[in-house]
């Protein structure tokens, strides 16, 4: 069984690599708002513009060139909403505020991100990506079925190195892992893909409980979705990265379209205010319950990361649909990363269109269920988790006197 008692939290006074070296939770919360309290303003405004007038139409044409050029944010005012947005603006700020990255660049999903970085790397002749599983099983399908044109080679940590090429353009992680939880080391990962742009997926650890760009990762990939937007009510994705790589991506989201609405740039701008506290309150939650499912017969394995965080996956003994059809106070949805607590079955719904071999050879096998867990009181998520797990194993111990032996 996976211990649920070795993860480690950062600091409560961790500090981010911004030129203001304020802590993360201060950060979070004044970071894209900087200048609001100059224009008399307190909330972010919500630009909903698509087009903007201009009467200096020679003006307007020259940061159109320099855009086409390197994909820098035109300077003076904005020209269309495919260009960019001021209010997605602020919340791309923030977060590469919060990652410790030079810049960030928002898209309307987190698939939508991850294919621009496909589309910057293979507009440069690098089609070749290499790639540890497992990963988010929409990520896994985008690269095995080259539908960008990308050719992927599968292999662990440890192999990266090796099955790099003259033509490799990424190498992707995602740490912790969709839904196993495995963790990578994302230093030594980082050393062995030399000079090949590393990508990690921190969607499930959010720069709360590490950022990858520290390790050395010249790329950091959420889905925004989760629990940068935290509320289950807005869709998008983000790419924290140097100015360069993010003046290529900026460039694919505009011949491409795939930008982000400027509500949700505002909602995810909220979001990110609170993340410190519903990470590290959601985290220990999380940790408990874990705990809890570890020292429980009718629970076969229960994976939880060192580093800690809201998620939890566990294999069950007896049929995982049952305890799906069985919860009450959890909600049976996909996604993750809210303030309510989640529960799903990978095999079936997440991971069902990665091949059924890759997908067991992964770990995500036919009865695992993953949790992502919300701020609810940790003893009622218990009670109904309980109840859809259903009746104890003959003879078993009770709960409170198996707890007690695994201490």
């Amino acid at each position: 069984m996976d211990s649920a008692r070795t993860h480690t939290s950062p600091p409560d006074d961790v500090r981010t690599t911004a030129a203001t070296g304020r802590a993360l939770a201060t950060e979070a919360v004044h970071a894209g708002r900087d200048d609001l309290a100059a224009q008399g303003l307190h909330a972010p405004p919500i630009d909903l513009s698509t087009t903007y007038p201009s009467y200096d139409s020679r003006g307007e044409a020259a940061r159109i060139d320099a855009f086409a050029a390197d994909g820098a944010e035109p300077e003076g005012p904005p020209v269309y909403g495919r260009l960019g947005n001021p209010t997605v603006s602020r919340f791309e700020t923030a977060l590469a505020r919060l990652e410790g990255t030079e810049a960030a660049v928002a898209f309307a999903s987190g698939m939508a991100a991850l294919s621009a970085v496909l589309l910057v790397r293979g507009s440069m002749g690098l089609r070749h990506v290499v790639a540890v599983r497992p990963l988010y099983g929409c990520s896994d399908y985008l690269l095995a079925a080259g539908l960008l044109g990308s050719e992927v080679t599968w292999t662990d940590p440890a192999g990266v190195a090796d099955a790099l090429r003259p033509d490799t353009g990424l190498v992707l992680v995602e740490s912790p892992a969709n839904p196993t939880l495995a963790e990578v080391d994302l230093r030594a990962v980082a050393h062995a893909c030399g000079s090949v742009p590393l990508l990690v997926d921190n969607t499930f650890a959010t720069p709360v409980l590490q950022r990858p760009a520290e390790h050395g990762a010249r790329l950091v990939l959420h889905s925004a979705t989760k629990y940068l937007g935290g509320h289950g009510d807005v869709l998008a994705g983000v790419v924290a990265c140097d100015e360069e790589f993010a003046g290529r991506l900026r460039q694919v989201r505009f011949a491409t379209g795939g930008v982000l609405h400027p509500l949700a740039g505002y909602l995810l701008l909220r979001g990110l205010s609170t993340l410190p506290v519903r990470v590290r309150a959601a985290s220990a939650n999380a940790a408990e319950l874990a705990g809890r499912l570890a020292a429980d017969p009718r629970v076969a394995r229960v994976h939880y990361p060192r580093i800690g965080g809201a998620m939890v996956s566990f294999e069950v003994h007896g049929d995982p649909h049952e305890v799906i059809g069985g919860v009450r106070l959890i909600t049976p949805a996909v996604s993750l990363g809210s303030v309510d607590t989640l529960i799903q079955h990978p095999a079936s719904i997440s991971h069902r269109i990665v091949d059924a071999d890759d997908r067991r050879q992964a770990g995500v096998g036919d009865r695992l269920l993953r949790l992502s867990v919300g701020l609810e009181d940790v003893d009622d998520l218990w009670a109904d988790l309980d109840r859809a797990l259903g009746e104890r194993a003959a003879g078993a111990v009770p709960l409170r006197e198996a707890l007690a032996r695994t201490e």
